[in-house]
């Protein structure tokens, strides 16, 4: 995915990338990039660039004094010499301005800050248009909120039919933590949406600061209200490098010939600009570089930063190996796994050692006596088609007095995964399977994730189970939790569920339907499915009246080539009616999973909390919405869904309108957590947000998650099945914090691996034309949400034929009126206004260099297209 094609260079000559070309307080010498400074300090003594760590001693002091700040550094990924990190009174986030106030910190990682001066605070301009206050250029949605987390199990082969339809998602949510490269740009003081959809969060490496960005109205600062200075401050200690000190890029000789350095080390030049350039060794390079550098223009490598010096604008690393071409699939996602520090590696020996030798498998005698026999019921799983690793089935019994007995049987993987175990330290270090668009990395040994583990029809399964008496309505009269063994009976997909919900009476062809054993029929098969969905819209519906949120954002699939593992195609995901049926018994059984045990053991719980919105970013998209005249409360998460389920109709622009409006609400929201309970004190923090819940957990795809599996050795420890694991509260935590570091990768691995996909299908099959709404309005560019396909993308003026272009504001809206080069040199130019909600026609093309593609506005009337069009008329 790329950024906004921003042709101009107007950066002032010799300006290192990452620092701002107004020679500000930092001076030049801030960054990497500058060759200036660089020969100098070679020549002459050493001045230091950036200053010296703090003390261990003097940070936990200062930290409990509260004179220091830490949290989890975020840099821009399209202005890379700003950067953020929250502000711990979840206000507005406190800014780092500069390569040298960050300190050689990276991307992610957890740093120590100390506030400067006010004095030297940044001053947000009053009517500036280019307010970008908010570092969250990535965007974190629980997948309770965005229910995705279906796509997502499946497992995604291409190998075994010719075009297989593979579910990713793209759009800058996802379920779970899903973000974007979005960046929050404010409209007088107002959340407005600067999109970017990104190349590996890569941009240009001299994007300029364009026009556009700069304000629009002169400024006038004679009140400095406390609401127009922005907290600034500098990193004095990095508490843990998180981010992966790994990069992929391009090599290139020292521009300096003659200097000694150029003798023993080529630069490495990240394609992720929030990453320094580096120093490495020319040993480490393939032999001929030097003589053919050429030759390796279009070579991906990867790099690790091994150290970077006070004294030095770069790091130094190593090369650690070469990838192959740019552009090209396997090379592009080996280098966003390494980046994100994701372990593909084969599983080592004496991790295979712990898994059962003797194949084939069979469960032990004495497991039967310890064990709740299932294998009679009509239990069945529902699962995308491609989907191997299936951690779920759902069984529906009606009983004599008009209710029903259901039940959710999971994997019993802790089964399989001895505590302490090499296994068990391997699937704790991956924490989570990771899923690309063409093949997951998994977090257990196939052996156990695709054949032991996974809920096979017509085998019998080891499972954790519960039960539960329900009413039609989806009334719990009673629970029973227990390990259980099953026999699934068939393997439906969605799209076999969603034909049963379809045609509740008709019965479905055998042919149409996967096999299904003999001890149970089609019919049987069909009633349980129109059972669970008859309930699953009553709890639905429940949960909505209780104040549950939910906001759906886009996500792409696509069909893949069988012979070249090209995309051939894509489409946005349909979540239909099946897919909500598991979501809505996978909810509740993790709610069940999370009372039972927090009873149980109040201290030592796993369970999962989502924190309500940033209030800074909701306060300005409450007032972004009274500006628009947009009746939306904001006061709860219910109140927030009833009004994105109320205010808009059923029509092309109402649809597209509410896209765009729940983009925008997915900014403030933050990302969903894992934790101990017994490292919390106030309860009233263990909420989850989106679901209007007091206790939430994640017990339902151990397969793939390993908090799934600590959470079933604690219920197991719950029932007396045996001891409570030896964790401390502590120790759990630590555990919590790394499965959220993991999960939180594997996310923008997946955005990343979908964003791969979707530039090669812009290269291949472009230029893909699609309407597209707009959701900001900068004074030479807009950024819109381009319906077909769910990305977002800045549209550039520059790069259209206008004979000139107006920007100004109506009342407090911010509108562009472009004036078309007319075709026929008689004609008036064509006018067509430009405002927040547009519904415009977008072209997306690639563009020469590798996986960068660029949208560009398609001239209004041309071909049948709706003509000019603003917010009124439609």
């Amino acid at each position: 995915m790329s950024h906004p094609d921003c042709r101009l260079n107007l950066r002032p000559l010799g300006t290192p990338r990452g620092v701002s070309s107004v020679v500000g307080p930092h001076g030049v010498g801030a960054s990497p990039g500058d060759k200036k400074a660089k020969s100098k300090s070679v020549r002459g003594k050493k001045k230091s660039i950036f200053e010296t760590y703090m003390s261990k001693e003097d940070v936990s002091e200062g930290l409990k004094r509260g004179t220091l700040i830490q949290g989890v550094l975020r840099i821009n990924p399209k202005k890379f010499h700003e950067a953020f990190i929250p502000s711990p009174d979840g206000d507005r986030d406190i800014f780092i301005d500069g390569v040298v106030a960050r300190n050689r910190a990276l991307n992610g990682d957890l740093v120590v800050v100390k506030l400067l001066p006010e004095e030297q605070w940044k001053v947000i301009k009053p009517e500036s248009n280019d307010k970008e206050t908010e570092g969250t250029d990535e965007l974190d949605l629980p997948e309770e909120l965005c229910g995705s987390h279906l796509p997502q199990q499946s497992v995604k082969g291409y190998n075994d039919s010719p075009d297989v339809i593979i579910e990713a998602q793209f759009d800058d949510s996802d379920s779970e933590d899903g973000h974007g490269n979005t960046q929050n740009v404010l409209v007088d003081g107002v959340q407005k949406l600067s999109v970017c959809v990104h190349d590996k969060g890569k941009e240009d490496a001299d994007a300029p600061v364009t026009k556009d960005e700069s304000a629009s109205m002169s400024q006038d600062t004679r009140v400095l209200s406390e609401k127009s200075l922005q907290r600034s401050a500098k990193v004095v200690y990095i508490l843990d490098k998180k981010h992966s000190r790994a990069a992929t890029g391009f090599l290139k000789l020292l521009a300096d010939k003659n200097s000694e350095l150029f003798r023993k080390y080529a630069l490495f030049s990240p394609s992720d600009h929030r990453v320094p350039r580096i120093y490495v060794p020319l040993k480490d390079c393939p032999q001929d570089f030097v003589t053919r550098p050429k030759d390796y223009a279009n070579t991906l490598f990867i790099c690790r930063i091994v150290d970077w010096k006070e004294d030095s604008n770069f790091a130094l690393g190593h090369l650690a190996k070469s990838l192959g071409q740019a552009g090209e699939i396997e090379p592009e996602t080996e280098g966003i796994l390494t980046e994100y520090g994701v372990d593909f590696s084969e599983f080592s020996s004496e991790v295979l050692d712990c898994l059962p030798q003797g194949l084939p498998w069979t469960i032990p005698p004495e497991e039967f006596s310890k064990r709740r026999d299932l294998r009679k019921d009509c239990i069945f799983t529902i699962d995308p088609s491609t989907a191997r690793d299936l951690d779920d089935a759902l069984s529906c019994k009606p009983l004599a007095d008009g209710n029903f007995e259901v039940g959710v049987h999971i994997a019993d993987v802790s089964y399989f995964v001895p505590e302490g175990s090499p296994l068990d330290k391997v699937a704790a270090e991956r924490a989570t399977s990771v899923y690309l668009v063409q093949k997951v990395v998994p977090m257990l040994p196939r052996l156990l994730c695709e054949e032991l583990c996974s809920l096979h029809p017509m085998t019998d399964k080891l499972t954790f189970s519960v039960i539960w008496t329900l009413t039609p309505e989806g009334k719990i009269l009673g629970e029973w939790f227990g390990r259980t063994i099953i026999r699934s009976c068939t393997k439906l997909s969605y799209e076999h569920a969603q034909s049963m919900i379809e045609s509740p009476t008709k019965k479905i062809p055998e042919k149409e339907l996967p096999p299904i054993s003999p001890e149970h029929t089609s019919e049987e098969v069909h009633q349980a499915v129109l059972n669970l969905h008859g309930i699953a819209k009553e709890l639905r519906k429940q949960r909505f009246v209780d104040g549950a949120l939910r906001l759906d954002q886009l996500k792409l699939a696509f069909t893949l080539d069988h012979e070249t593992g090209l995309p051939q195609g894509c489409h946005i995901y349909e979540y239909r009616d099946s897919n909500k049926l598991v979501e809505e018994f996978m909810l509740l059984a993790n709610m069940a999973v999370a009372h039972k045990t927090y009873r149980a053991f109040p201290e030592r719980a796993l369970l999962r909390r989502h924190p309500p919105p940033q209030t800074k970013m909701l306060n300005d998209l409450m007032e972004f919405c009274d500006q628009m005249g947009l009746p939306m409360d904001f006061s709860s998460a219910g109140a927030l869904n009833k009004s994105l389920t109320k205010t808009f109709g059923d029509d092309k622009y109402s649809l597209a309108r509410k896209e765009v409006l729940t983009n925008m609400c997915s900014r403030p929201m933050q990302m969903a957590l894992y934790f101990c309970s017994g490292t919390l004190r106030d309860q009233a923090q263990f909420r989850h947000y989106a679901l209007n819940v007091p206790l939430y957990t994640h017990f339902t795809s151990p397969i793939r998650r390993f908090a799934d599996v600590l959470v079933h050795r604690l219920l197991a420890a719950t029932l007396g099945y045996r001891e409570l694991p030896d964790l401390e509260p502590d120790a759990l935590q630590k555990q919590a914090d790394h499965c959220n570091d993991r999960r939180m990768a594997s996310k923008r691995v997946q955005e990343l691996s979908t964003g791969l996909f979707f530039a090669i299908l812009v290269k291949e099959s472009g230029p893909l034309e699609s309407e597209a709404m707009v959701l900001g309005v900068l004074n030479q560019a807009f950024d819109v949400l381009v319906l077909r396909y769910g990305v977002q993308k800045r549209v550039y003026c520059n790069a259209l034929p206008l004979r000139s272009h107006h920007f100004q504001r109506v009342g407090k809206k911010p509108e562009l009126t472009l004036f078309w080069e007319p075709e026929d040199l008689e004609q008036e130019p064509v006018q067509q206004v430009v405002t927040i909600f547009s519904l415009v026609e977008v072209v997306l093309r690639a563009e020469t260099s590798a996986l960068k593609y660029s949208a560009i506005l398609k001239r209004p009337g041309s071909e049948g297209l709706p003509g000019p069009q603003d917010e009124e008329e439609a």
